[in-house]
């Protein structure tokens, strides 16, 4: 007789699942016992490590991964990284282990009493299997859910003496059975919606096109382009967006949107219609009021996600698959006169002597990184000279977090490099930002993950000291970090550690990290502070 261990193998390896990220405690290692040689175990020294590097790694392949919890404390630990992947949409399977069943109802040591309700609202699901045969296709449900759009992180508690559990045939086969179930999930919209919204958007004397994270993260990159060069339709990108769904040196693209109502709003002025695909109407913050659209301008939002489309304050939606939507509306949509529309001026930042403004650095960053890198940024207050210097212009090369918490950077590089081992992968971060996850670091050197960290320190939280502008705020406490030495630390990790001092010297340190293979390269960059303003 087989075991639920053997059987949960077998489901993992049916659904391509052979990486685990984890944090062992003693309640995970009856899962790990006798680990399989065709497994690997990629170990993160902290909980919200370890899921930030699984966040990363499944955005980057295209894959679900799983994560390995230490019980409630473990789950705890990992809960900003967890609301992160919901907010990102990511495939992921968290397991935690539980005390064993017969302990359970006394609540000893470690048990969890109620796991189920721990990392709620932040998964799609969240169960604990009533019997040790329930675990194998539990399991094979939880990916199934994980994997059906919206994406996103789905939970499973696993009493630790279930592994060791025999299985009956008749139990072992259904495991296998869920796990060999494949759901296409591709719904297309009915002809007269597509030639409805089609005819909109002849009609309207000015439509435009915002674009969001779901076009590059469905795959409707190619859709999207198309569609907007057939009608020559000016392109925005959703505001806050965590990935690149359209190029950013096309000529069409107009930059990026405020996350805000009133500015937004502004933005949008002369146009009568918005057609959104595959981002949320919209990611607000902070709150600066005034009206969501021009007056007289009607909205309509393409997405795969009927509580993004329930929620949006304004507008109208169709709930389908994005790449499927977008070319039966272009097949609908006559070819627009051939013009070339004005290229979105660059945005100009100011310089300053001696210590590089953040424009500086980042121009000599990709100025020394290669064509094909996949970027990974989490410099809050740098996002518009990140992508002014670096003008993305192919999918899957860009991750943020949609979140709005710390944290994701450090880690979900390392989990990309491993889901992308072909491609550079390179990590822009503020000083701030990579002590929320700097365990990273001991992962990256340990596996010889080739990450190239590009820290920009300029001894702040400077996020932190713009909302404190908008916020009438300034001198409140905590918004300054001094006497960070972030090469100490990396040297600390084992990671090879570097400081610029020049664009020239940050343009060779970057071109050299990323043309090996032996293992994470950090660079210090002190910068100045340029706060972004709406």
């Amino acid at each position: 007789m087989r075991t639920v261990r053997e059987s949960v193998l077998d489901v993992l390896r049916a659904r391509g699942i052979t990486t685990v990220f984890g944090n062992p405690g003693s309640t995970e290692l009856p899962m790990l016992k006798r680990f399989p040689e065709d497994f690997r175990y990629v170990l993160g020294l902290q909980e919200a490590v370890v899921v930030g590097m699984a966040d990363g790694f499944a955005l980057a392949s295209r894959t679900t991964s799983l994560v390995n919890l230490h019980t409630g404390p473990g789950t705890g630990n990992a809960m900003g990284a967890i609301l992160n992947a919901r907010a990102n949409r990511t495939p992921m399977v968290v397991t935690a282990g539980q005390q064993v069943r017969a302990m359970l109802t006394m609540e000893a040591l470690l048990a969890n009493p109620q796991a189920t309700l721990l990392p709620q609202p932040a998964v799609k699901w969240a169960y604990e299997p009533p019997r040790p045969a329930d675990v194998p296709a539990a399991l094979a449900r939880a990916v199934q859910i994980a994997e059906t759009p919206p994406h996103g992180p789905v939970f499973l508690s696993l009493p630790m003496d279930d592994f060791d559990a025999e299985l009956s045939e008749a139990e072992d086969r259904a495991g296998r059975a869920g796990a060999a179930r494949r759901i296409t999930h591709a719904g297309a919209p009915d002809a007269a919606t597509v030639g409805a919204l089609a005819d909109r958007i002849s009609r309207a004397r000015s439509a435009v096109l915002v674009v969001g994270d779901d076009v590059d993260a469905s795959g409707a990159w190619d859709a999207v382009l198309a569609l907007a060069e057939r009608t020559a339709l000016p392109v925005w990108a959703a505001p806050v967006s965590a990935r690149v769904s359209f190029p950013r040196d096309h000529p069409q693209f107009r930059g990026d949107l405020a996350p805000a109502i009133g500015p937004l709003g502004r933005q949008l002025a002369g146009h009568d219609l918005v057609v959104v695909i595959g981002a949320p109407v919209f990611r607000y913050y902070p709150y600066v009021p005034g009206d969501h659209l021009p007056q007289g301008a009607e909205l309509v939002l393409l997405t795969r996600d009927a509580e993004e489309a329930a929620r949006a304050p304004v507008g109208d939606a169709v709930v389908a698959d994005l790449a499927l939507t977008v070319r039966a509306l272009a097949e609908r949509l006559p070819a627009a006169a051939a013009h070339a529309p004005a290229r979105h001026e660059r945005v100009r930042f100011s310089e300053a002597d001696g210590v590089l403004t953040p424009l500086a650095a980042l121009a000599a960053i990709a100025q020394g990184a290669p064509e094909d890198t996949f970027w990974v940024n989490e410099s809050p207050s740098n996002v518009p000279q990140f992508h002014e210097a670096t003008r993305i212009s192919s999918p899957d090369s860009y991750l943020f977090s949609a979140g709005g918490g710390l944290g994701f950077g450090a880690a979900a590089a390392v989990g990309a490099q491993l889901g992308a081992p072909g491609r550079p992968v390179v990590c822009v971060i503020g000083d701030g930002s990579i002590h929320y996850a700097v365990q990273a670091l001991w992962t990256a050197a340990a596996y010889r993950v080739p990450v190239t960290f590009v820290v920009l320190s300029n001894a702040k939280y400077a996020i932190l000291h713009w909302f404190a502008q908008l916020e009438h705020a300034q001198g409140s406490p905590g918004l300054d970090i001094p006497g960070l030495d972030i090469t100490a630390v990396a040297d600390g990790y084992g990671v090879r550690a570097h400081r610029a001092q020049g664009a020239g010297e940050l343009t060779k340190l970057v071109r050299d990290a990323t043309a090996q293979q032996d293992g994470p390269v950090l660079i210090d960059v002190p910068v100045t502070t340029e706060l972004p303003s709406l």
